[in-house]
């Protein structure tokens, strides 16, 4: 197996991903994913693997309904930040380690679902991406679901575009624009040494078909994908908008709508998407 970008994992275990689904867009990823996995898992106590999940977020709210929860992310830092989460949930979990999304220790048919919520815009070739599919497939019972986050291709353009001139003038960059353009073009996020961009490490961000041929290519059935957190990111000021509960459902409402549209399911940034073994 190829190994992950050294930048990527350098990030992680510098601690990077703390919070990250407590501010910004992750604030509707947060929130929407949880909705979604609230009407489409199986009750508790059912067995959940949460592969890539970072420091647990998902895994302890899955763990204080009553599910049976496994954590394992490739960086450590992650793993002992969910150690020190931990103290403030009246659960624990099952297990909780480093592992490679692409090789888990777990015994095939155990697992009723799989969160794969971060590991395949890391894995940035095909081949790899489908190993780590195959391996969720093996660990996954028959009829278990499995969930699988990405990123849009045009996530970059996107985000690049919303702060022109006002945060940054990257767009004016000749090498950040080179880089847009090849990732838009290929898919491959691979930044430029010569622009000032210093953002994600190499990774891998799909279109929405793309995504859906990839998880059916593994073995898997009936894929759903949706945009996760639709246009709503988009609304001036987020956070602040966020913490006034009415604005908040009004833009819950705009994800719902426009989720499982097509023509618009790019301008997400991010994608999930819900298949079955």
């Amino acid at each position: 197996m190829k190994t992950i970008d050294k930048d990527v994992l350098d990030g992680y275990n510098a601690g990077i991903e703390k919070n990250r689904l407590h501010t910004g867009l992750g604030l509707i990823e947060f929130e929407r994913t949880k909705e979604i996995l609230n009407y489409t898992l199986p009750p508790a106590p059912a067995v959940v693997y949460d592969i890539g999940g970072g420091y647990g977020e998902y895994s302890f709210w899955l763990a204080e309904q009553g599910y049976e929860v496994y954590l394992y992310d490739i960086a450590e830092t992650n793993i002992k930040m969910a150690a020190e989460l931990s103290t403030k949930y009246n659960c624990q979990l099952k297990e909780m380690r480093t592992a490679d999304a692409r090789s888990i220790e777990r015994p095939s048919d155990s697992a009723d679902a799989v969160l794969l919520l971060g590991p395949l815009y890391h894995i940035v070739e095909y081949s790899e991406r489908h190993l780590c599919l195959r391996e969720c497939h093996r660990l996954l019972k028959s009829g278990g679901l499995l969930f699988t986050a990405a990123i849009t291709r045009y996530a970059t353009l996107l985000w690049a575009t919303t702060v022109y001139d006002k945060e940054n003038d990257l767009l004016d960059e000749t090498a950040f624009f080179e880089m847009i353009e090849n990732e838009v073009r290929t898919g491959h996020h691979i930044r430029n040494p010569e622009s000032e961009y210093r953002g994600m490490g190499r990774s891998y961000f799909h279109l929405p078909n793309e995504l859906k041929s990839e998880i059916e290519a593994a073995g898997f059935a009936e894929t759903e994908v949706r945009g996760v957190i639709g246009p709503a990111w988009l609304a001036p000021d987020l956070d602040k908008t966020w913490s006034n509960q009415k604005k908040r459902e009004t833009l819950m409402r705009v994800v719902r709508l426009c989720e499982k549209e097509e023509s618009i399911m790019g301008l997400s940034t991010h994608l999930l998407s819900i298949s079955r073994k």
